[in-house]
């Protein structure tokens, strides 16, 4: 015979039901409020296998808005339209968001997308180029994970490098802190690349709306279960002086 106690423990011990469109844990979900988006640009989200923060990452929240989106996981792949899952007949259509060592601000001022070339300098003509893509990609995962995926990837040096200089920082804050003022969540990455290369504003206000009421229902949450949103770590400086 089982206790109402003996009940009670075993229901605190069981796994959290998930999400079957975010991944998240429900208490973390906030797809109901998702407002779809019609886009012209394709949208292709490419997340590392080790890429395992759901509590607080974007990829599939960000997929949800676009009927044309798609997240692949894995290391790498044939050819963009092996990831993509269709034939893509012009991979220079096709943007892939990777930073590296480059930084727009100091390439290209006042612009806040800049297409670079395979050496990371900014290309010539750059709005005719801009306005010419049909795609993004995006590489979710840490700063190594993004790295990896590029390197692991050939076939994106066939497609058009853009690195972004966004006049904020990611609107994480303290909740997950980015080692470069240019580092955004995948969701507020497509947010500003889709609002500007389609020249639509209101894709990124759609897009930061579900991202703020992401990290407040985080924040909720945070405050009566830190076992589904903990606290982020604190960065040993001292490791990395060492390192």
């Amino acid at each position: 015979m089982t206790t109402e106690h003996e009940t009670h423990t075993a229901e605190l011990g069981a796994p959290e039901p998930e999400c079957d469109r975010c991944g998240k844990p429900l208490p973390l979900c906030i797809c109901d409020t998702v407002e779809p988006i019609a886009s012209r640009i394709q949208l292709l989200i490419l997340q590392h296998p080790q890429e395992q923060d759901r509590a607080l990452g974007t990829a599939r929240l960000t997929a949800q808005h676009f009927n044309n989106a798609v997240v692949r996981i894995g290391l790498s792949w044939p050819s963009l339209s092996k990831a993509l899952g269709r034939t893509v007949h012009d991979p220079s259509r096709w943007a892939v968001l990777y930073l590296g060592s480059a930084r727009a601000a100091e390439l290209a001022e006042g612009r806040d997308i800049v297409a670079v070339d395979a050496k990371g300098q900014p290309e010539p003509h750059q709005d005719m180029i801009l306005d010419d893509i049909e795609g993004v990609v995006l590489l979710d995962g840490t700063w190594s994970q993004a790295k990896a995926l590029w390197w692991r990837n050939a076939w994106m040096l066939k497609c058009q490098r853009v690195i972004l200089d966004p006049a904020a920082p990611s609107r994480y804050g303290r909740l997950r802190k980015e080692p470069r003022r240019d580092g955004l969540s995948t969701l507020e990455a497509a947010a500003m690349l889709l609002s500007r290369l389609e020249h639509r504003p209101e894709i990124e206000t759609v897009l930061l709306s579900a991202f703020d009421r992401m990290l407040v229902r985080f924040k909720q949450v945070q405050a009566e279960r830190p076992d589904l949103a903990p606290k982020p770590k604190k960065r040993d400086w001292r490791r990395k002086r060492r390192g």
